[in-house]
């Protein structure tokens, strides 16, 4: 009733924006006790965001979705502390730069410097998990490839919904295109054109569909179902378990695309926020060891 119509009928990104903000005012709340301070990373703004009980020692990088143009950290700033309460650690989102005034690579240039600022602050990659939803979500993984062949590997990743082909190779962009709540699939090829600005949509950086993966980490995968984008997820899942990694993948049958946002709305959302939080938690315990 919100969202898609959204997605579907603005073509001006500013519009769509002010939108997102005054519908997330009205649905979402950050948990009380939660700490959310402004902070720089990467040389990009965004929230430091802790709930009470998290372990300062290690962080949660975590990317917004929004198409790559639209989106940003205040707007997940609930679902970051409930993050950050489920899985003991404090969560980090970045305002990575957005299209159209800023088309890829800046996207992916300022995850990386998110990383990278990390390191440089005393965090080792054991102690960081990477995560991110729908663009968001394919930004944290096109990190992780990246990390990955230079010899860095973090505790582990998740990605809920992730957009992973700028292709729309994927058969569900199309077979799932009535039944999706949220994304317009006749809207995708603009938003990626509208990223990509001539580049390449199997750039790995852009789309980690066509990325390697050297010994990956644990890596969570959610996906609701039908989504258009549910093959992006279900073949991400394969992609990583040849690497030789460890995926616990899982499809929410009638959840809509990140259902995980909308916590006391969609009953799935908070079950799947806290099988998350059990994965961040784990893995962390598991790279100590």
């Amino acid at each position: 009733m919100f969202v898609r119509p959204l997605f579907s009928v603005a073509d001006n990104p500013d519009e769509i924006e002010k939108r997102m903000k005054r519908m997330v005012r009205h649905t979402s709340r950050v948990l009380p006790g939660s700490l959310v301070l402004p902070r720089n990373l990467g040389g990009r703004p965004g929230l430091w965001v802790s709930a009470a009980g998290s372990d300062p020692s290690r962080v949660i990088l975590y990317f917004h979705g929004g198409a790559y143009f639209a989106g940003s950290s205040a707007m997940y700033a609930a679902l970051a502390a409930r993050l950050s309460r489920y899985g003991k650690a404090p969560v980090f989102m970045q305002d990575y730069r957005l299209a159209p005034k800023h088309r890829f690579p800046a996207a992916f240039k300022d995850a990386l410097s998110a990383w990278y600022d990390l390191i440089e602050r005393g965090y080792s990659p054991d102690r960081i998990i990477i995560g991110g939803d729908s663009a968001g979500g394919g930004l944290a993984l096109a990190v992780l490839a990246h990390i990955l062949a230079r010899g860095e590997k973090p505790a582990g990743a998740f990605a809920f919904s992730p957009w992973t082909d700028l292709t729309m190779s994927g058969q569900s962009v199309t077979t799932n295109a009535e039944y999706d709540a949220v994304i317009p699939a006749d809207r995708m090829q603009d938003a990626a054109d509208l990223y990509l600005d001539g580049y390449s949509s199997h750039d790995p950086g852009a789309s980690p569909h066509f990325a390697e993966f050297d010994d990956p980490p644990p890596v969570l995968l959610h996906v609701g179902s039908p989504e258009v984008l549910e093959d992006d997820s279900v073949r991400m899942a394969e992609k990583l378990r040849a690497a030789g990694g460890e995926v616990t993948f899982r499809k929410w049958e009638n959840a809509p695309h990140v259902h995980h946002l909308a916590e006391g709305w969609v009953p799935e959302a908070r079950a799947a926020l806290r099988e998350a939080g059990a994965f961040i938690q784990t893995s962390f315990a598991a790279a100590r060891r």
